[in-house]
Formats: structure tokens, C-alpha cells, sequence
């Protein structure tokens, strides 16, 4: 797939440049801050022609340029893949900004395979350049920092183990017959399941508190059985069709792919079934790491925080730390539901990594607190630690330190993080990851702070700009 980074300038191109049709500022700042650091857009080329054995021949792609850019004006506008091609295709301005010019714009589902070609460690990189450019320049100094957790779903149905077992039995049954087309003698000995496992997922979820007690193990037993035969079934026909799949076929290549999915789907239905029955046949507190809360993101975590309106979270927890000037200095996708008491050392390293010095100001909710977190902080340098005390008989000397100004004008500073991730969720689209797996699922929340970070760094510099302008 050929990427010329830099094509030639058609006369169409010429001409529009003429009328002086330019960007908005933002949008503006953001694309002379990456004309300025090309660096960044060598990082995204090493994505796009990974795997790829002669990256200069073929057909006309997507430049790494093109890419980069369309995949921030996607966050920052919280499009989807529609609109945003459709966007591009309409507007001059924003062909300038994605480096199409008067190129023809491809189809949405390009702009998904360009963007799926990226790595999460790729955008963690291009965040850790961005934010040490913004502080070579002069807008940010790290003299402080606050810190928070939160979570970002995936999306998924509210899982229950009788609508988790109505999955595995409609998905592997679809597969199959999906399989029985494609194959010229079709599958022999799968018997469907789907419209008796539909009746006994519909009774379970209808029965009311009375009647749970006599009724819903009798009725599992009944899904949980037809799961299984559903399971096996599929397994015999993968048995029947190990060679239709094999490298040597030259008919359809979708085969050997339909019998991958199937495979995969029944490992994930055998720990579905193993989930049912020792919950509910058995009676037994299955551990929340060896649980199945969707067969479709099977990487989704279960978050319990305390939160009175949402008091269970499916997804993951997003740790995150913000500079004053609004830069998100350090993020990471967590595993599981970690103590935040955690993630307060390592984000002060991280933190002195970046800056060459500790914070003078480190400033969290109550979550992060314990005595061995104050110290560190304390070692490290920190003039003013603001990190309310959780539980506890409070000692006269911490409750006059948590009423001094100081500690009340740290923790308002610190409530600005709050904001901040409101802006993510609702504005760069951060709230709920569309997309399928867990490199997808870090690769949103990677863009989302991008797309944060540039537009911070656009915002800093318009003062100054104008000044010079003056």
C-alpha cells in the first residue's frame, strides 16, 4: 500500500488556497503544532506499515498524515465514522486540515481499517511527545497536579448468567449456519437450539421474588443443558470441518475464519456454563476475575466505587493525571478494580520524569489516602499534600491542617480533574468505547486524550499568539 507523505500539489489545490479559506484558530493551532513536530506523524507511519512487505508498492492509501489527523478531528468533534467522512468530504477547511486537499476522501469503513492499524502503545508514545513539546515551549511547568480514577464503559447489555448462556446459544448457532452456506456439502448434526433457550432465558427473566425460590434453578438447569448441547454440537461440526479450514484449500478463505470464531466462542460458552453453574446450581461467590460479563467484550471488568446512582460498572477504570494548565500529563487503562492508594507513587515518578521535579502541589480525593502515600509524598518534595484523610479518628493537628487555606485552595484545585473528565465522556467521546476488544478499548481512550492534549496546547498558545499579532 503506497503512502507518499508528501503528493504533489494539483492545480485544484493551488487554486483553493487562493480564495484564503483557513481553519478555525483551534483547529489552526493544532495543525502547525503538528506541521512543527513531523516526528509524530513518523510514529503513526510505523503502524500503518507494519506487516506490510513492500509498503511502497501497491494500491494508494491513506498517508500517516491523513490518518493522525482525521483520527483527532474525530475526537475533538466526537463524530462517528460516517459523519466524519462526510464532514471531510463537504468542507475545504477540514480537507486542509486532514491533508486531503482535493484528494477524493475514502469511504468511512477506510478511515476504521487506517485507524485500527494503530497500537495503543503508538498513541501512549504520541501523548508522552506531546506533552514534553508543551512543556519545551513554556505552557506548562508541573508545579502542580492532581489526580483521579474513572471508568469508561464497553459496551455491553447488563449481564446476567441467563442472558449470558442466550448469547453463547444464538451467536454459535448463527455461526454454524453461517459456516453450513459457505461449505458445498453444508454441516450435519447440529440440531438448533435457539427458539427453546430463547423460552427458558424469557421465564427466568419473568419470574418474580416468589417465585425464584421453587422455580429458576429447575429452569437453569433446563438453559444451562440446551448451552450445552449447543456447545458440543458446534464442537462436532469444527470436528467434521478441520479440513475444509486447512492452508491447502484454495475454495472460500472465510472458512477457516467462521471456524476460528466458532472455537473462540465456545471456549468463551464453557466458562459461561462453569459461571452458571456455580453460581446459581451450586450456590457458590465466583470470584470477579474468573467471571464472564460479556462473550462479545470478554476483557470487561466489573467497578465497584461506591457510587450511590451507579453502584456497579461494567468496563474499565482510567487512571489519570491533569497539570494545571488542563494537560493530561499520564493516563493508563487498569486492570480490574485496583485500589486507588495505588497509583500515588507511581504518579509522582511518572510525574518527575517529565518535569525533572516532584509537584508542589499533589492534590486527590479521599480515595488515595494512606499514611504511607503522605510520606511519600513528603520525601518527594511536595510542598502541599491534599489528600483528605478517609475514615478514622482525625488528630487535632490533621484537622487543622484539612481547614487551612492552603488545603481547602488545593482541594478546589483539585475538583478541577472532575471537569476535566466530564469533558472527555461528553466531548471527546470517552464515555462508552463502540468498538470491539481491549487494544480498541485503550486506543479511544489514547485518541480522547490527544485530542484533549491539542486542543489544551491550541488554547494556551491563542493568547500569545495574538500578542505577537499585536
Amino acid at each position: 500500500m503506497s503512502r507518499d507523505p508528501n503528493p504533489q500539489v494539483s492545480f485544484a489545490d493551488l487554486e483553493f488556497r487562493k480564495q484564503g479559506i483557513f481553519l478555525n484558530p483551534g483547529l489552526g493551532a493544532i495543525s502547525r503544532f503538528l506541521d512543527q513536530h513531523e516526528e509524530i506523524i513518523e510514529k503513526v507511519r510505523g503502524d500503518l506499515e507494519r506487516g506490510l512487505k513492500k509498503p511502497q508498492s501497491g494500491r494508494p492509501g491513506l498517508t500517516p498524515a491523513q490518518v493522525l489527523r482525521s483520527l483527532i478531528l474525530m475526537r475533538v468533534k466526537n463524530w462517528q465514522y460516517r459523519e466524519l467522512r462526510e464532514r471531510i468530504a463537504d468542507g475545504y477547511t477540514l480537507r486542509g486540515f486532514t491533508d486531503f486537499l482535493s484528494q477524493p476522501v475514502p469511504q468511512h469503513d477506510a478511515f476504521n481499517r487506517a485507524f485500527n492499524r494503530l497500537t495503543p502503545q503508538t498513541l501512549q508514545a504520541i501523548n508522552e511527545f506531546v506533552v514534553r513539546a508543551a512543556v519545551e515551549i513554556g505552557l506548562e511547568d508541573g508545579q502542580q497536579l492532581r489526580v483521579d480514577t474513572t471508568v469508561v464503559q464497553t459496551d455491553i447489555h447488563h449481564p446476567t448468567d441467563n442472558t449470558l448462556l442466550w448469547d453463547t446459544v444464538r451467536v454459535i448457532t448463527r455461526l454454524v449456519g453461517h459456516l453450513h452456506q459457505v461449505l458445498p456439502r453444508g454441516v450435519k448434526g447440529f440440531h438448533k437450539r435457539t427458539r427453546a433457550a430463547r423460552r427458558r432465558m424469557q421465564e427466568i427473566q419473568r419470574l418474580t421474588t416468589s417465585q425464584r425460590h421453587q422455580h429458576q434453578i429447575p429452569k437453569y438447569r433446563q438453559l444451562i443443558s440446551l448451552t450445552e448441547q449447543v456447545v458440543q454440537g458446534a464442537r462436532r461440526v469444527l470436528q467434521q470441518t478441520r479440513k475444509a479450514g486447512g492452508k491447502r484449500r484454495k475454495g472460500n478463505p472465510t472458512i477457516g475464519l467462521i471456524r476460528q470464531e466458532i472455537e473462540h466462542y465456545c471456549q468463551l460458552g464453557d466458562r459461561v456454563l462453569d459461571q452458571a453453574r456455580r453460581r446459581v446450581l451450586q450456590g457458590e461467590q465466583v470470584p470477579n476475575p474468573e467471571k464472564v460479563y460479556s462473550i462479545f467484550e470478554p476483557h470487561t471488568d466489573l467497578i465497584k466505587r461506591g457510587k450511590v446512582q451507579t453502584p456497579l460498572e461494567f468496563g474499565h477504570k482510567v487512571f489519570l493525571a491533569e497539570s494545571a494548565q488542563g494537560l493530561i500529563t499520564h493516563y493508563e487503562v487498569l486492570e480490574g478494580n485496583p485500589n486507588d492508594e495505588k497509583h500515588v507513587e507511581p504518579s509522582l515518578q511518572r510525574h518527575r520524569e517529565i518535569f525533572g521535579h516532584a509537584p508542589h502541589l499533589y492534590g486527590t480525593d479521599r480515595g488515595f489516602y494512606n499514611e504511607n502515600n503522605l510520606r511519600a509524598c513528603q520525601q518527594a518534595g511536595v510542598r502541599v499534600v491534599s489528600i483528605p484523610q478517609r475514615g478514622g479518628q482525625k488528630t487535632p493537628r490533621r484537622q487543622a491542617f484539612e481547614k487551612s487555606p492552603a488545603f481547602k485552595k488545593a482541594q478546589r484545585f483539585r475538583a478541577g480533574i472532575e471537569g476535566r473528565i466530564s469533558v472527555l465522556f461528553r466531548g471527546r467521546g470517552m464515555k462508552r468505547c463502540r468498538a470491539n476488544g481491549r487494544p480498541r478499548f485503550e486506543l479511544l481512550v489514547g485518541a480522547a486524550v490527544l485530542a484533549n492534549n491539542l486542543m489544551r496546547i491550541a488554547a494556551l498558545q491563542a493568547p500569545s499568539a495574538k500578542r505577537r499579532a499585536a
